[in-house]
């Protein structure tokens, strides 16, 4: 056995220093450079950074739903789990490095067949005795030398799975920051276009009893009353698809935050103002999305683990190298098994080596290159669709701005429009359908403006979230 230990003791040196085979991971060119076309959000009441972006909007409501829904959200809680098994799966491919070493130990009552090659002889021997126990104990090691470093490509790949499942579990953490705050700010735009409708039917109801009380005097026709009633029943028709929208939104934030339909409804129930969105008080150019986006950088990540593969497919063409060893005991008589006569010692070296198989592992070696080459893809793929992302979210909030400013002005000219019609009417020198077109064209512009701001919001929301979002990578 002391023989034995130099060559154990060689075999293991060359495995530490062993070249791995297979290709080593190159970052590939960066697939995004230069600048946006769109400018990144500057306007607003407040600069804020992208680390807890929703924050700048200043509605500490707003606040407090996006941080609940970050940290009781069920997709955030299994990608959360995902990480958990990423972690032991890297542990298990490390263990795979390492030697084994089991102990075993048995026990037997035996009976031995007389007609038996073994009881045929045994029974003209003297002393043979038919029943027996049989006692054993030992510990058994083994270990696979990585000579080619198949087990260390194995790891490799473990290791940017397990990062990869973390960066992915800030993204969807980002994603649902993004998603909670896009249900905030639509359930505000909901009660502020059910406010304009409300406003609007109180209007109408004035215009009503003004209508019934010149229909009382003999100044108006009826059917000048019948027209108003029917004005004043449209408005009331449009805001039961606006309450509608408004549960679905409050029933989508609840689940958001992990919780039955209808349990944070009350926080909610009082109308508050649209939030404004903030600028921006950072530089986020293209070529930061690749290290700011955590899709990007899990899709990256997805890349490093392919090419890792390719090696450990490449490491079957070469020889398994594996040593073992035993030392134990073995004794008919328990009281006997641990003295010297019992001992049992045994160390071993073994190799296996596929050396034809009909291209197995050619198969193997090139399903290998072709995922690693679909992950490269897919990686530039998704650089892609964030620069896509963040310009078309620019885009939007732009325009929606400029819309907003003019819908503003619109409202304004049509507010004292309206004013003037009515004063008209009342004089007797216009119509009673010169009020309800200003009222309809009214009703309509105000509606759109609300809609407007809300959109508005909402591409700054996605803006922020193209941009990477309050990214951090959980340890």
């Amino acid at each position: 056995m002391t023989r034995s230990i130099p060559v154990f003791t060689a075999l293991a040196a060359l495995a530490l220093s062993a070249c791995a085979v297979g290709p080593n991971y190159q970052k590939p060119q960066a697939a995004l450079t230069g600048g946006y076309h769109a400018p990144l959000p500057a306007e607003g009441p407040a600069r804020t950074d992208l680390t807890a972006w929703w924050r700048g909007f200043g509605d500490p409501e707003l606040s407090r739903i996006v941080e609940r829904a970050a940290a009781q959200n069920l997709d955030v809680a299994q990608a959360a789990a995902r990480v958990r098994q990423s972690r032991a799966a890297l542990q298990a491919a490390g263990a795979a490095l390492a030697p084994s070493l089991d102990a075993q130990g048995a026990a037997a009552d035996g009976r031995q067949s007389l007609l038996s090659p073994v009881g045929e002889i045994g029974s003209h021997l003297p002393g043979f005795q038919r029943h027996y126990d049989d006692y054993q104990a030992g510990v058994v090691a083994s270990w696979e030398i990585d000579l080619f470093g198949g087990l260390r490509r194995e790891r490799e790949a473990a290791r940017a799975e397990d990062a990869g499942a973390r960066v992915q579990l800030a993204a969807v953490r980002t994603s649902i920051e993004a998603e909670a705050a896009d249900a905030y700010l639509q359930a505000r735009g909901y009660q502020a276009r059910l406010a304009v409708g409300r406003a609007q039917a109180k209007v109408e109801e004035d215009l009503l009893k003004l209508v019934n009380r010149r229909l009382d005097e003999g100044v108006s026709a009826e059917r000048e009353g019948h027209q108003a009633q029917a004005t004043l029943e449209a408005v009331l028709a449009s805001i039961p698809p606006l309450a509608a929208g408004l549960d679905a939104e409050l029933n989508r934030l609840d689940v958001l935050m992990g919780a039955q339909p209808g349990t944070y409804r009350a926080e909610l129930e009082a109308d508050a103002p649209l939030p404004q969105p903030p600028g921006l008080s950072e530089t986020v150019q293209p070529g930061d999305l690749m290290r700011r986006r955590p899709d990007v950088l899990a899709a990256e990540q997805r890349l490093i683990a392919a090419n890792a593969r390719i090696g450990a497919a490449i490491s079957a063409y070469y020889p398994k190298v594996s040593l073992g060893g035993l030392f134990g005991a073995e004794s008919l008589d328990a009281g006997k098994l641990f003295t010297g006569p019992a001992q049992a010692q045994q160390l071993s070296a073994g190799f296996r080596w596929r050396l034809f198989d009909f291209g197995r592992v050619d198969a193997e070696v090139t399903a290998a290159r072709g995922r690693e080459a679909e992950a490269l893809a897919a990686y530039r793929a998704t650089a892609l669709r964030a620069a896509e992302d963040v310009e078309t979210s620019l885009s939007d909030l732009q325009q929606d701005r400029l819309r907003a400013q003019a819908l503003g002005r619109e409202v304004d000219q049509l507010t004292t429009a309206r004013r003037q019609a009515q004063q008209a009417y009342e004089g007797g020198v216009a119509s009673l359908l010169e009020v309800r077109d200003a009222d309809r064209d009214l009703l309509t512009a105000s509606d759109q403006l609300v809609q407007s701001k809300v959109a508005a919001a909402r591409a700054a929301v996605a803006t922020f979230r193209a941009l990477g979002g309050g990214w951090r990578q959980d340890g």
